[in-house]
């Protein structure tokens, strides 16, 4: 299946929509369509994301009551949601339903967290308001490419950035049978990861040349990775996850610790974790301790592991903007419509910047 597919990017003036608007451009089957936005409508995509100027120079947001008449000349569309969590689920009902009034064959991945759970009241209960469109929770999956087998549903809810830095390193552990049932995390996190709206806590004066934990041991990822590592092993852990606000623009660091259930050696460890990731092309297990700037601005993950005969750490790093969203959702896309899952997504990160 190699034909071009139209693309329209839904909330599409956040920093995961500028990486997504970007990874489209370089894609060889995707063609923009629409990059959907209520506040910016009819402005220059160029006037947000300068970056991409030299892809999108004459190519202006679109309002999102021009959906269904562009639905209704396409025969297929794969669309990104990137709209805030709690806005995405109903933005997504309303595409869906239009698109099968007009008989539009539609492929979504949405990177909020509204399409991330079974059930609307954990939904509720985590985030504090009712679910925006429950009646279309079992039209998704969710979970990493690397830990789900096929295309389990024709649409996708893509984990969390701080989630898919945690799943990385914990799957392999809980399904192997490595470590006792208490999860051990400490992560990281850039300041893109808080969106584009500064507030009291992420404002740039406040990050600069400042750490500190927030939401420990209460962060609202903690429930969608246990639920996660449940799906992908049949067991469920239990988590201690402590969240950290660093002084950088983008990427994610976290250490995982967990008691071994007896003593393994770490050229051992190493190596199932090797075997384990064999066939994912985004994750390699590193000798030593992985560094944010040899993945930052690609899709790329890095592990490392180290033990004392009756510990074990995994250290996780990713791009919280690439495979923690915008090409973690891309590698889905691809997987979904039968492209080869590096498809576009095969740049380095962008090194020593």
């Amino acid at each position: 299946m190699n034909e071009t597919w139209p693309v329209t990017v839904l909330g599409a003036t956040g920093y995961v929509a500028g990486e997504l608007l970007r990874l489209v451009a370089g894609h060889p089957h995707l063609d923009l369509a629409a990059a959907v936005s209520e506040s910016q409508a009819g402005a220059a995509i160029a006037e947000t994301f300068g970056h991409l100027a030299p892809l999108y120079r004459d190519t202006r947001f679109s309002a999102p009551d021009s959906l269904p008449e562009l639905l209704a000349v396409v025969p297929r569309m794969a669309v990104f949601c990137a709209a805030p969590h709690g806005a995405a689920a109903a933005m997504i009902d309303q595409l869906l339903t239009t698109a099968a009034q007009v008989d539009t064959d539609i492929r979504l991945v949405d990177v909020s967290a509204d399409f991330r759970f079974r059930e609307a009241e954990t939904y509720a209960g985590i985030y504090g308001h009712p679910h925006g469109a429950p009646h279309r929770l079992a039209e998704f999956a969710s979970g990493l490419p690397e830990h789900v087998a096929g295309v389990p549903a024709k649409h996708v809810g893509h984990p969390g950035c701080f989630a898919t830095a945690m799943l990385l390193a914990a799957v392999p552990l809980v399904s192997l049978g490595l470590v006792e049932e208490d999860l051990f995390v400490a992560a990281i996190t850039g300041s893109t990861g808080s969106g584009r709206t500064p507030l009291a806590t992420t404002h740039h004066p406040v990050r600069h040349a400042n750490l500190y934990a927030y939401s420990p041991l209460g962060h609202r990822h903690a429930p969608e990775v246990t639920g996660l590592i449940e799906a992908a092993t049949g067991h469920r852990p239990r988590l201690h996850f402590v969240p950290h606000s660093g002084p950088f623009a983008r990427g994610i660091q976290a250490t995982l610790q967990a008691r071994l259930r007896e003593p393994v050696p770490v050229n051992e460890l190493r190596e199932a974790l090797r075997r384990f990731y064999a066939a994912s092309p985004f994750v390699s297990v590193v000798e030593g301790t992985p560094k944010l700037k040899d993945v930052v601005g690609s899709n790329y993950a890095q592990l490392g592991i180290a033990t004392d005969g009756e510990s074990v750490a995994v250290f996780s790093v990713i791009d919280n903007l690439l495979k923690g969203a915008a090409g973690g959702s891309v590698q889905w896309l691809n997987r979904m419509l039968g492209w080869p899952e590096h498809t576009g997504l095969t740049a380095p990160g962008t090194g020593w910047t």
